[in-house]
């Protein structure tokens, strides 16, 4: 079964929007209603999801009700950058912030899985001094998660790494070089 979203902004549910979800349940069977609330009421961009369901009695429906349908999150990590810049910019005293270099991404990235390893190493310690109760969905994830990891010898995964690294540092002049190409260029245009 194909599902049909359509989506408005604001806090909540209001008369608007059950007359917009009547008419896309003519064009879709059970279409999702999203609500983004782009004002931010609560502080952050809550967005809720529902499902509706006919009220009344047989043969003349009265009206609509929505169900709450459970939200969850997924993102890439590209999309991340863009996330993080929009939650800086919002903590930023003049509301604009410039993007951070691919160095600076890459750093931050590294430094939120050391802070992931030390939560997780924490975890073990004291579930080994006996702190904490072990838990048995938590063990068999930290084993995936450990087999998951490929078998590399230092020397090669540090030889990948500096490889990638360059790559990396390659790219990133390059992309500086053409800009300053390209603002040498616009300023023998005005020149001329």
């Amino acid at each position: 079964m194909s599902q049909k979203m359509r989506y408005a902004t604001g806090f909540d549910i209001t008369e608007h929007s059950v007359l917009i979800h009547e008419y896309y349940s003519r064009e879709a069977s059970n279409p999702i209603h999203l609500t983004v609330d782009t004002a931010l009421q609560s502080g952050k961009m809550n967005i809720r999801a529902y499902l509706s369901a006919q009220m009344g009695v047989p043969g003349k429906t009265v009206g609509v009700m929505f169900t709450p349908l459970t939200v969850k999150y997924v993102y890439y990590d590209t999309e991340r950058i863009g996330v993080d810049l929009l939650q800086r910019t919002r903590e930023a005293p003049s509301r604009s912030k410039g993007l951070t270099s691919d160095l600076s991404q890459v750093a931050g990235a590294a430094a939120r899985v050391q802070d992931m390893l030390t939560t997780v190493l924490a975890y073990i310690e004291d579930v080994l001094a006996g702190k904490v109760a072990a838990d048995n969905s938590v063990g068999r994830f930290l084993t995936d998660l450990v087999n998951k990891v490929p078998t590399i010898s230092p020397e090669d995964f540090e030889n990948m790494l500096n490889s990638n690294i360059n790559d990396l540092l390659m790219v990133t002049y390059l992309s500086n070089l053409t800009q300053a190409q390209i603002a040498l260029n616009e300023k023998l245009v005005l020149l001329s």
